[in-house]
Order: structure tokens, then C-alpha cells, then sequence
């Protein structure tokens, strides 16, 4: 078994590494990476949407050269465990999803992903020896154009400085930076 470049155990080690412990998401995310691409061609250039906040977009920037920082990496908060590398010209790619068709045969990861158990309850090895087990047969995969245009991050443009801070921040926002304009997440 192998996830991208890495033996399952070697995938174990990098997402504890980055991740801080080894998930069930992440290790799910990685199997989908990877059928995700096998499907593309050689050398070709391309770029990923991840469906979902949780796990997935870890296992698509560990194992891809996707990350939010370069752009390539597009999360949509669908609350769905799927995600699709597409040509960046074309739009031309394969979504890969987890199939809850097939997890029926399946109890641990079944009772893993709808939250049947309390994760204290749970046997996380034999989760983990399970996802291992069931690999890519737990996954669909579509074929799918994407709008590429739709999903360019805007530039940052012109840089201004916030009379109330004194930070730089992009003149398009308005007169102020968005936290002193009351977006900030930091209490006074």
C-alpha cells in the first residue's frame, strides 16, 4: 500500500509530523490524493479544490505541490469528503470522493465518519488497519470540468496603511484594515 510517494507507514510518520497525530481524515484524505492522482497525465500542471474544511486539505498540500500560500489549493466549505485535481487551463479533472455506498460492509469507518461513536469510544487502531484494508475501494471518482476563472484569487493590488494601526493592508479593502474596521477575531 502507498499513498503518493510514501509507504503507508512513511505517510503515517509525515502526516504525524505535520498534522500533529495521525487521523482517520487524513488518512482517508491521503488514499483520495492519491487515486486523485493517478489520474492525470505525466507532467501535467494542475490544481486542486478540497470540499470540505477538515483533514483533506492537509493530505492535498503534504502529498501535491497545492498549498493555500501558492493559490492552487481552493477549499469550498460543502461539508463534503472529496477533492479534485484539475489541468489549470482546461479544467479538465477528477473529483475523488469517500463512497458511503461503500461503507455498509465496512461498520468501523461507517461508525467513524457519521459520528456514530464518541471518538473516546472508538478503537483507533483497527480504524486505521481498516482504512489501510478497504484503500481506494471506499472512493468514487467523477470526471469533471472546472471554471478556472471562477476560482483565480483576487490580487492583492495596491497596499495602503491603516490610520489606526499603522499595518499595511490592501488599498481595495477601504479606508481602514478589515480588523479595525471590526473584523478582527482579537478581543481589546
Amino acid at each position: 500500500m502507498t499513498i503518493g510517494t510514501y509507504s503507508w507507514e512513511e505517510y503515517v510518520r509525515l502526516v504525524t509530523s505535520f498534522h500533529g497525530s495521525v487521523e482517520p481524515g487524513l488518512m482517508i484524505g491521503g488514499l483520495i490524493v492519491d487515486l486523485a492522482l493517478k489520474s492525470l497525465p505525466e507532467g501535467e500542471r494542475f490544481d486542486a479544490i478540497c470540499e470540505t474544511l477538515v483533514c483533506l486539505p492537509d493530505a492535498v498540500q503534504l502529498l501535491t505541490p497545492c498549498t493555500i500560500g501558492n493559490g492552487r489549493l481552493t477549499i469550498m466549505d460543502f461539508g463534503k469528503f472529496a477533492a479534485t485535481l484539475y489541468e489549470k487551463t482546461s479544467g479538465e479533472g477528477t473529483r475523488v470522493f469517500l463512497d458511503t455506498d461503500s461503507l455498509g460492509d465496512r461498520p468501523e469507518i461507517n461508525a467513524w465518519y457519521f459520528k456514530l461513536a464518541p471518538a473516546g469510544e472508538r478503537d483507533q487502531d483497527l480504524l486505521l488497519r481498516r482504512i489501510r484494508d478497504a484503500g481506494h475501494s471506499i472512493l468514487g471518482t467523477q470526471r469533471v470540468r472546472v471554471n478556472p476563472a471562477g476560482l483565480r484569487r483576487e490580487k492583492a493590488g495596491a497596499s495602503a496603511v491603516c490610520p489606526e494601526c499603522g499595518e499595511s493592508y490592501p488599498a481595495r479593502h477601504g479606508t481602514r484594515c478589515r480588523g479595525c474596521a471590526g473584523g478582527s477575531p482579537f478581543l481589546k
